[in-house]
């Protein structure tokens, strides 16, 4: 599991932030996908790596997933 950074960090604030103006939260999210909030946490500080999750979150914030998250050079655990 690689370690966030400051950025990673600063981004998920503004995700949370994003998500709250557009009426939803990475725990609504997670109940729609049937996963548990830590994993949208950790797909959201870019610990971690989920297609699935990383899909759905850009999509609640009308961005597409290779925007919102782009692929760094330490790549962080892949989960299903």
């Amino acid at each position: 599991m690689r370690t966030p950074t400051k950025a990673d960090l600063d981004a998920h604030e503004r995700l949370k932030a994003e998500l709250r103006i557009r009426g939803t939260s990475l725990a609504q999210i997670s109940r729609e996908l049937g996963v548990s909030d830590s994993a949208l946490t950790l797909v959201g500080k870019r610990m971690c790596r989920s297609q699935r999750i990383e899909e759905a979150i850009a999509h609640a914030v009308g961005m597409s997933p290779e925007e919102l998250f782009p692929i760094h050079e330490e790549e962080g655990v892949t989960m299903t």
